[in-house]
């Protein structure tokens, strides 16, 4: 127990009573006014420790940061105001279009997107899952378009239940073309959109830069392609597997959708929109 209580010379006892002096920082547009020589102005800028002031009459003057000011009479001590962070940029998906933070994924509409095959359907996924996600789309393959009549008369497309088809080597007089348009008699136009890209087969959408090749290679007709592209690319190619592993191997080389030609991009984009109006 201290018997003598503090030392009552201890501290700073100088500054026994008197009042703090605030820290204002410098902002613009604050005014503020020196007492010693009457000048007000307002803070129009703060640089190399000095803070910049224009008066009523546009003259600008600078004095250094610091004690000596006043702000509505009251004494203060500017110092540099603190830079305000910048915005955190929007994040977008992969498909470019920006990302909707903390969505949950939407119940599916009754409106489908449909794709030749599993592998079309793998990279739509890839480039477009987040949105199809938030718009609440499922997408689903036909394994070829020679089942899309059969596929149409069991939807029974119309009101809240749009049908958007993606064809693979959509080209004038091919088959692929004639099938469709065969599929789509008997049923009401207003609710089924076909479109399609001119691409053999949708490996073909992805940018041959992004896959690290010069271009897709040319298989004769009459040569299974996917073997033939495989088999030029000095790739494994003889087995199934093989055919998968090579589609792994180009799919992992699409980030976003500039990967991929502006073809499919298109199409897909126009089926969304379809399918989600």
């Amino acid at each position: 127990m201290d018997r003598y209580g503090s030392d009552v010379l201890g501290g700073d006892w100088r500054a026994a009573g008197r009042r703090a002096v605030p820290q204002v920082p410098a902002e613009r547009g604050l005014v503020v006014e020196l007492p010693d020589s009457g000048f007000v102005g307002a803070v129009v800028g703060v640089e190399a420790g000095n803070v910049h002031l224009e008066d009523r009459a546009g003259r600008v003057r600078g004095f250094p940061l610091g004690a000596g000011f006043l702000v509505e009479g009251e004494p203060v001590v500017l110092v540099p105001a603190v830079a305000a962070a910048a915005p955190a940029a929007r994040q977008r998906t992969a498909s470019g279009s920006f990302a909707v933070a903390d969505a949950r994924a939407r119940v599916a509409r009754g409106s489908r997107i449909w794709v030749e095959g599993r592998h079309d359907a793998e990279l739509v996924e890839q480039v477009w899952g987040d949105d199809l996600r938030v718009e609440g789309v499922v997408v689903e393959y036909l394994e070829g378009v020679d089942h899309l009549a059969e596929r149409l008369r069991e939807f029974a497309p119309g009101v809240g239940r749009r049908v958007g088809v993606l064809v693979d080597h959509w080209v004038a007089g091919s088959k692929e073309e004639r099938l469709a348009r065969e599929a789509l008699r008997g049923v009401d136009a207003r609710h089924v959109l076909v479109v399609g890209h001119p691409f053999i087969d949708v490996w073909q959408a992805v940018k041959p830069s992004s896959v690290g090749i010069e271009a897709w290679p040319v298989v004769p007709k009459g040569e299974e392609w996917k073997t033939g592209v495989l088999r030029r690319l000095g790739w494994p190619h003889a087995t199934q597997a093989d055919t998968a592993a090579g589609w792994r191997r180009i799919r992992s080389r699409v980030r976003h959708f500039g990967d991929l030609e502006p073809e499919l991009l298109g199409r897909v984009e126009e089926l969304i929109d379809f399918v989600t109006a």
